[in-house]
């Protein structure tokens, strides 16, 4: 949980001040344990003890928000959230902490990141989230995850305590881990291991080009393109159908995608424009995927109706960025949030691109941003926890208060 003493921007016409929505200052108390705030590094903590936070504004993050309220925090896990006039009588040796109307939110969601895989770009020897090869389903990025990164100090003062580790590269670049910033080593810091598979979908532009020339480059992609597709099928359907055999080693890569079926994993298709979209759910969902997951998808206002068909859930990409072209406007991927809010989608943000793992510490403002936009602020709260918690299957323990 994060407790602060700013006010939160209001969500009026006039104009944003999106530094109002996070302060320079937190004090950061993990999901499943309080730790004391730290005034330089925050490094991670031991239990913590019981608790209770009285007369905080609480913004629970499923899209509630309780003006006057507490948390009650037993064996480093909370026990009990509501209004004051709900407080029971605490508990002998429970200490209490009069938040004074201060802002309480949860742990925010740093998604589709390579934070704690990569400590300086520009030095190869310390990007650890892509394996060399095409096709990697098995491999796992909580094995790489660096706990003792730089970068993650920095990240947590602006309350962004979980991470999906995810790997880059490829076709199928690898499995994605949730973990917690707050720990010493990987093991202590995974909350699961293997959250989802991650499958990089090939691109091609929408309209064929009138110019001979670029037209036989695009039959040449467009090719590539169908060939990729099938190499896709190809590898889900084996899946699909795979058994280990009794004295053989396992395939590996098989068995890894063979828990995209039985519901155990997720499907995180990296799509883009439109046709993409429609393609990749099409496959993911003939070949009976349980539960796939549509990561960027710029053009996702086109394919409203096949998203609500099937219920997908988006990771939408990152709203500081430019357009995709010169025909989108300025603020494109800023409506892009209110447009899934509008048509009672699933979604949260991520912060994939430049300096992303840097950048995470601006996943905050990125909500933030979205207030210009009429979004509802209980509702950009939700969209960097409780939602990220629910799409990435983590929501029966954290995300919300």
């Amino acid at each position: 949980m994060i407790l602060t003493t700013m006010e939160p921007a209001q969500n009026k016409k006039k104009p944003m001040k999106f530094s109002h929505f996070l302060p320079f200052f937190c004090l950061c108390f993990g999901l499943l344990h309080v730790p004391a705030a730290m005034a330089q590094r925050p490094y991670p903590q031991g239990k913590s003890e019981d608790c209770l936070i009285t007369h905080s504004q609480i913004h629970c993050g499923n899209g509630n928000f309780i003006p006057d309220g507490f948390v009650w925090v037993k064996s480093g896990k909370i026990h009990l959230t509501g209004a004051m006039k709900d407080l029971p009588a605490a508990e002998a040796g429970t200490k209490v902490h009069d938040a004074g109307k201060a802002h309480l939110y949860p742990g925010f969601f740093a998604c589709n990141s390579t934070l704690g895989l990569t400590e300086i770009e520009a030095v190869r020897a310390t990007n650890d989230f892509a394996e060399p090869g095409y096709v990697n389903p098995d491999v796992k990025t909580c094995f790489a995850f660096y706990t003792d990164s730089k970068v993650i100090p920095t990240v947590r003062q602006n309350g962004v305590l979980i991470c999906q580790a995810t790997p880059r590269g490829g076709l199928f670049s690898g499995t994605s881990s949730m973990m917690r910033l707050d720990a010493w080593n990987y093991e202590d810091a995974a909350i699961t291991c293997a959250d989802g598979i991650h499958l990089n979908w090939p691109e091609l532009p929408a309209t064929v080009p009138s110019v001979k020339n670029e037209k036989d480059e695009w039959v040449k992609r467009e090719q590539e393109y169908q060939k990729s597709m099938n190499d896709i099928s190809t590898w889900l359907m084996r899946a699909k159908t795979y058994k280990p055999e009794k004295d053989k080693l396992p395939d590996l890569r098989l068995a890894a995608l063979a828990e995209l079926f039985s519901g155990n994993k997720r499907l995180y298709l990296h799509v883009g424009n439109e046709r993409s979209i429609r393609d990749a759910v099409y496959l993911a969902v003939s070949c009976g995927v349980a539960h796939p997951v549509l990561v960027d998808a710029w053009e996702f206002p086109h394919c409203i109706d096949l998203i609500k068909k099937h219920n997908l859930p988006l990771m939408l990409p990152r709203v500081h960025s430019l357009p995709p072209g010169e025909d989108f406007p300025s603020d494109y991927f800023m409506r892009l949030p209110v447009i899934a809010y509008q048509n009672k989608l699933l979604f949260c943000l991520q912060n994939q691109g430049d300096m992303e793992a840097m950048h995470a510490r601006n996943i905050p403002f990125l909500a933030g941003s979205t207030l210009a936009y009429e979004m509802p602020y209980e509702q950009a709260v939700a969209a960097i926890t409780g939602n990220a918690a629910l799409i990435t299957g983590i929501d029966a323990q954290y995300g919300t208060i």
